[in-house]
């Protein structure tokens, strides 16, 4: 519960940090492709950390604590920011385009995440 609110919390400092240092630092820099497929990753770290402080809330609640869907849901979804955002971040800078390639398995975790989210809540009675 504790990891998800704090892995939560990190994840949605480094967005911030990263949404700004796309927006100054990478300024002139990318290009608008770039500066788009930059602006996603941090978008859905975002949404993502949000995500992983609900779960922790979750799991820290006398309504579902300690589910473990919601346990392996929190790893889905780190996994999911550091592999989907990840390679998205490193694409922006690098221009690999092999890199698209590992995004979607970070989706497929993001996807997985929700899902087991969900199943947790209609698992509890």
């Amino acid at each position: 519960m504790k990891g998800s609110i704090i892995s939560g919390a990190i994840h949605g400092f480094l967005a911030v940090a990263l949404g700004a240092f796309g927006a100054h630092a990478l300024k002139n820099i990318l290009d608008d492709y770039g500066t788009g497929i930059w602006d996603t990753a941090v978008q859905y770290q975002m949404f993502h950390a949000t995500a992983l402080l609900f779960i922790g809330v979750l799991m820290s609640s006398k309504l579902l604590g300690g589910v473990k869907q919601l346990k392996i849901a929190a790893i889905c979804m780190n996994l999911g920011i550091l592999i989907f955002s990840g390679s998205l971040f490193v694409l922006a800078i690098s221009g690999i385009g092999i890199l698209g390639a590992i995004t979607p398995i970070g989706g497929v975790l993001f996807l997985t995440g929700w899902v087991l989210t969900i199943v947790a809540v209609l698992k509890h009675k």
